[in-house]
């Protein structure tokens, strides 16, 4: 379980965030410059707010006036916009970076479909293929917690919904809260259990009906 509430001065606003979130998909869904990424990034311990509470299965991560746990003991998987994979290690060296359990990192490149792409560098394979291996590292570590970054949009149509199915399958298998920032509604309404709207970092609406959100469906 997730529980956040944080606030943080920004250029041209005050994030102001609180919500929960347990083994579920969890949209944050808005416009550019909204505050997503921010809330991210507290989350993960790239930023810090100004004050609040973070906590993740009950161990406290960030506490007002208190030193915040490091991004390496947070034991949080992030998958970012632009996969941040590794160019000069293999398909199967950069999942494995960072875990302890090689049987984990043979039983993704099976689970995501890429076993054939093992030895193969990330100039060698396509921008679906990318996100699939960015997301079998990131779930190689065992995450407690996993942060997607808008991880799809840079893909075309129809490996974008192969990945989406992928990531619902993959929500099956590893029960664990993820949180998913997205601007791209009909995303949101396939991949969510509960959508988060945030406008100018704050967050006044929420629904568990992702076929029912009152003047945001053209953001």
């Amino acid at each position: 379980m997730l529980s956040l509430t944080i606030k943080k001065k920004l250029p041209h606003f005050i994030l102001n965030a609180s919500f929960q979130a347990g083994n579920e998909i969890v949209v944050l869904y808005g416009p550019s410059g909204s505050g997503k990424t921010t809330v991210l990034n507290c989350i993960a311990g790239l930023t810090h707010p100004d004050e609040g509470e973070i906590e993740l299965n009950k161990g406290i991560l960030f506490y007002t006036n208190h030193k915040p746990i490091p991004v390496q003991k947070r034991n949080i998987g992030y998958l970012f916009q632009d996969y941040a994979l590794f160019p000069h290690m293999t398909v199967y060296k950069n999942i494995s970076y960072g875990a302890t359990d090689d049987q984990l990192v043979n039983k993704l490149l099976e689970v995501v479909g890429i076993k054939h792409l093992a030895s193969k560098y990330p100039r060698q394979i396509s921008g679906g293929e990318k996100q699939r291996v960015a997301l079998a590292r990131a779930l190689a570590t065992e995450p407690d917690l996993l942060l997607l970054d808008e991880p799809f949009s840079s893909l075309d149509q129809e490996t974008k919904n192969q990945c989406h199915e992928e990531l619902l399958r993959l929500r099956k298998l590893w029960e664990i809260p993820i949180i998913l920032v997205t601007h791209d509604w009909e995303e949101a309404k396939k991949l969510a259990d509960r959508i988060l709207l945030i406008e100018s970092g704050k967050i006044p609406f929420y629904t568990k009906d992702v076929n029912y959100f009152p003047h945001y469906d053209k953001i």
